[in-house]
């Protein structure tokens, strides 16, 4: 018996030592298009005019499509230096106000860091809506940027509890903006770093619990 309780302790630290990352899964999707593309740093890169796939979709209406025909200089470094392709910037999944877009990915529940990528291919620094994550206004009267060019924005630590990551772009006129017609170019959500749990961490909790039991 006391080698049963040994070696099922064993096997215990065992598993408790192996990195825990929940979930693990990483989501990302393009505007504007239906095929994936795969940027120069091997990341896959779903479609977004797509809806009901097994990584998620769009959802209620699809999207209105349009192409950025051009980048200024500054947006492709910019790009480039946050270490995402221009290529993810040339075409946007938008609608037409007062529609919005509304989109999901399937990630299960855990904690997400959210990236939004842009580029404005009309109305420059006339562009109004906000940008809703999981019911959260998380970017209240968001104004898109100068013709041709690009703007990128991270929301860390977002919490699913449903199972699934829901993005709601509605245009604005509280912004004050000619053009209400929301849009997005690129949406990419990665776990958050505080979803590891550290192995060593984890076994002293888990020793210092036993040793009480023992007491």
């Amino acid at each position: 018996m006391r080698f049963f309780s040994v070696l099922t302790i064993a096997l215990l630290f065992a598993v408790l030592a192996l990195p825990t990352l929940l979930p693990a899964e990483e989501f990302r999707v393009w505007g504007g298009k239906t095929d994936d593309f795969t940027d120069s740093q091997g990341r896959v890169w779903r479609g977004a005019q797509q809806e009901n796939q097994s990584w998620g979709g769009w959802i209620e209406k699809a999207p209105r499509t349009a192409e950025v025909k051009e980048l200024t200089a500054a947006a492709q470094a910019q790009a480039e230096a946050a270490r995402y392709d221009v290529d993810l910037f040339y075409a946007v999944s938008w609608a037409a106000f007062p529609d919005t877009v509304k989109y999901q990915f399937k990630t299960g529940n855990g904690t997400f860091d959210v990236t939004y990528l842009v580029g404005e291919h009309w109305s420059p620094n006339n562009r109004g809506f906000d940008i809703f994550i999981e019911d959260e206004n998380v970017e209240p009267l968001y104004v898109t940027p100068g013709s041709h060019e690009i703007d990128i924005k991270t929301y860390p630590g977002i919490e699913v509890s449903d199972g699934t990551l829901d993005f709601n772009f509605a245009g604005n006129g509280d912004t004050g903006a000619g053009d209400l017609n929301a849009m997005f170019s690129a949406l990419e959500a990665v776990p958050s770093a505080s979803t590891a749990v550290d192995p060593k961490q984890k076994l002293t909790t888990t020793w210092g619990a036993l040793k009480d039991d023992r007491r």
